[in-house]
């Protein structure tokens, strides 16, 4: 019997793995050997320092995690890797799912989402991310030659800027307070601006910084009948949001989303699963510059302990990949 290694979170800034008998397949179901899994950096930190309130940890539950939050919990839902066992026409090829750190995956079939040939691994992974960006993109409603801000330059906001430059906006600006990352940002073709030097008439304002500070300059750069789009997610903060002074007089919109559901314009035509596809679909080769490093599966504590930290080298990460190296059958 191959041996399945599981990434958990035990208790706060607690990670630790597991070893473990591969999970079998029931019916309906497939065996998945991971190749690689990603970090999602915002969720997976706030799981790792346990900062997930108790009254939404159903809702926030990983679609295939193990356990339970705050913890025990295997988290997270970056994950591609090979079919073992399953449908022939599904067996030996690669497939995404919305799986975490595990070496060997149990999913339903339908869940399971075959890779392009011409899509590596990695870039795959962005999917998920892809499918974060795509949902708000659906919710905001976004047409030709709309004048679009994206606050913060996350792996989040630049999924979404990627998928908003596909639809030909008039104009597309990153706000992002880091100096190097607007370099970063400016690399990919995209525009970076400081958020002091930000337009202030935009039609659509899509928040995906996390913080207070991000989430004002957001309703101030937002043009009056305008839309403002929250994609980030704070935990158990609870931000303030300004909505005195002139917030009413200019006829202002907040529209939160949250991949849980399919966007509310879209969502009696298309399911969660199109939804993922979709956006596995719309990765291009500029989402490759988004991969910025990689660690091996049993480097996952330290590297997790890392990010949630604040360490140094991590602050220019965008997306980490864990590595799962070869294993015998």
């Amino acid at each position: 019997m191959e041996r399945a290694q599981e990434y958990w979170t035990q208790a706060p800034w607690q990670g630790t793995l597991r070893s473990t008998e591969a999970p079998s397949p029931g019916d309906g179901e497939i065996l998945i050997r991971t190749e690689v899994s990603g970090i999602s950096r915002g969720t997976e930190t706030l799981v790792h320092r346990g900062e997930v309130p108790d009254r939404i940890a159903e809702l926030m539950r990983a679609p295939f995690q193990l356990g339970s939050l705050p913890a025990p919990v295997s988290h997270g839902y970056l994950n591609v890797g090979e079919v073992l066992e399953g449908p022939e026409s599904l067996r030996g090829r690669r497939v995404f799912t919305l799986a975490g750190h595990r070496s060997h995956i149990v999913v339903p079939e339908e869940a399971a989402h075959p890779v392009p040939d011409n899509c590596p691994s990695s870039r795959a992974l962005l999917a998920g991310l892809a499918e974060v960006a795509l949902n708000g993109i659906w919710e905001a409603q976004i047409s030709l030659a709309e004048r679009v801000a994206v606050v913060g330059g996350g792996l989040v906001g630049l999924c979404t800027a990627l998928l908003v430059s596909q639809l030909s906006p008039q104009r597309v600006e990153v706000l992002e307070v880091d100096e190097r990352r607007r370099a970063f940002i400016s690399a990919l073709g995209l525009t970076a601006v400081a958020p002091e030097d930000a337009s202030s008439d935009h039609d659509v304002v899509i928040h995906t910084s996390a913080t207070e500070a991000g989430l004002s300059r957001a309703l101030e750069i937002t043009g009056d009948d305008g839309t403002l789009v929250e994609l980030s997610w704070y935990g158990e903060r609870a931000p303030q949001v300004p909505l005195g002074a002139d917030f009413h007089a200019r006829r202002l919109r907040i529209i939160g989303s949250q991949v849980g559901e399919v966007a509310a314009p879209k969502r009696l035509r298309r399911s969660r699963a199109e939804r993922l596809s979709t956006a596995l679909g719309l990765l291009d080769e500029r989402f490759d510059q988004l991969i910025t490093g990689s660690s091996p599966l049993d480097e996952l504590p330290r590297v997790m302990d890392d990010f949630a930290l604040g360490a140094d080298w991590t602050r220019s990460e965008m997306l980490h990949v864990v590595t799962y190296g070869e294993r015998d059958d």
